[in-house]
């Protein structure tokens, strides 16, 4: 996934848009940034503040843009009217997800927000947010209403909303001892997500936990699970905060990113890029998937948890990629590791002759089952027919096959599954058929 960070510089890195660029790579995704302002900070205090120019701000956002296709964006810094108005400008007319970071104080003392630019943050920034999280703070700044109880913070969040931000996360809420809470507003839903307190004072949670959350939301999950991966992986960087200066201790991840998840991001990325893919996408969709090296089971098979769907001539990844995500496309890998460890990867497209055809007159290695040969008591199985298939497609096989297709039965629609090595090879392979 390639995050976009809209941002301040931190040179201490401990928070702002190196902060982030540290959390996207951590979690295995791409960061691409725009810079808001350049401040001079480190562990003990805050120094100068000089803003780029609005000019520049739409220059890098343009940049950025004209290259790359963007999963999520997060905004955080923004000093001054001149900058949130130039990022509205570019920004209120798209469709990808944005999280806004308010960023009001940095824990080092200094002021990241002109007074003066906070009603313009609400007139522009925040209407065009998938959601807004605010500390406790910032949630009080932003609404005019001290917390002092749960009443004032429902009122906070609700009063936050009507600027017209669809989602509303307050984090920090200490109202029970040993513990601290994020209260969501999510449409008109209202929950609560707790979890151990921890009392050291640090630099940069804040930041961690709106990139975290921006990486949740462009991958597919939903706002509540969303939070919870961000509020784990927030308590684990201040579990591991380090004493890098003289000062407050850095959030530290200590997760190394799953290079396998990067890699079939890419290779579906490739996939979808293809001219007329949204031709061979079947009715049931297509999944995408790649083993871990040694294979036990479909948990250890890396797949979409939704579907890689049609929408019109665009194909959507509808879904996060989650090991035992898949079921079908991922039995099929599984029974043809089984026999062949050294394919990892599998994509499933619709069925078509011409299809085979071209497979076969570059050199692709084609097998094929019956599947109205399939018996009884296996069809009554779930995921079985696919294991009894794949079986009698490659039973009297010596090298892996390229490609298994059927022709279908009754109430099952025909299909064509590709195998390879990797990912990349499975796109390489997707690309001589088509």
């Amino acid at each position: 996934m390639n995050l976009l960070s809209i941002a301040g510089s931190d040179p201490s890195s401990g928070a702002g848009i190196q902060s982030d660029i540290k959390t996207f790579t951590s979690l295995g995704s791409y960061a691409l940034t725009v810079i808001t302002s350049i401040t001079s900070q480190n562990t003990t205090k805050f120094g100068k503040i000089e803003p780029i120019s609005s000019k520049m701000i739409k220059n890098q956002i343009d940049s950025i843009f004209s290259d790359f296709k963007v999963d999520a964006i997060k905004i955080g810094m923004v000093y001054n009217s001149s900058t949130i108005r130039a990022i509205f400008l570019k920004l209120s007319k798209t469709s990808i997800p944005i999280i806004l970071d308010p960023i009001i104080k940095s824990t080092t003392g200094g002021r990241l927000i002109k007074k003066d630019a906070i009603e313009d943050y609400k007139k522009y920034l925040v209407p065009i947010a998938h959601a807004i999280t605010p500390n406790v703070s910032e949630a009080s700044t932003l609404a005019g209403i001290t917390i002092k109880n749960k009443q004032d913070l429902i009122r906070c969040a609700i009063k936050i909303q009507d600027l017209g931000v669809k989602n509303v996360v307050i984090t920090g809420i200490p109202f029970k001892k040993g513990e601290i809470s994020d209260f969501v507003l999510e449409d008109s839903k209202q929950y609560f997500i707790s979890g151990k307190k921890l009392e050291q004072v640090n630099h940069g949670s804040g930041c961690n936990f709106s990139s975290a959350l921006t990486v949740a939301i462009a991958s597919g999950k939903n706002l509540r699970n969303a939070v919870k991966f961000a509020k784990k992986f927030t308590y684990n960087s201040i579990k591991n905060s380090k004493k890098i200066g003289k000062g407050i201790p850095v959030t530290h991840s200590t997760r190394k990113a799953d290079t396998n998840k990067k890699i079939l991001e890419d290779a579906i990325h490739d996939f979808q890029n293809f001219k007329k893919i949204y031709s061979i996408i079947p009715e049931c969709q297509t999944n995408f998937v790649y083993a871990k090296e040694k294979i036990k089971s479909t948990k250890d098979i890396l797949g979409v948890s939704g579907r890689i769907v049609k929408a019109g001539k665009d194909v959507v990844v509808a879904g996060s990629l989650e090991y035992g995500g898949s079921k079908h496309v991922a039995s099929a890998l599984l029974e043809i590791a089984k026999k062949f460890p050294q394919m990892r990867s599998a994509v499933n497209v619709k069925y078509d002759p011409n299809l085979i055809n071209t497979g076969r007159k570059n050199d692709l290695i084609v097998k094929s089952y019956d599947r109205s040969k399939e018996p009884p008591n296996v069809k009554r199985k779930e995921n079985e027919s696919i294991s009894w298939g794949i079986k009698q497609a490659i039973k009297n096989s010596n090298i892996p096959p390229d490609i298994i297709f059927h022709k279908g039965d009754f109430g099952k629609e025909p299909m064509i599954l590709i195998f390879g090595r990797d990912p990349s090879e499975v796109v390489e392979k997707v690309s001589k058929i088509l």
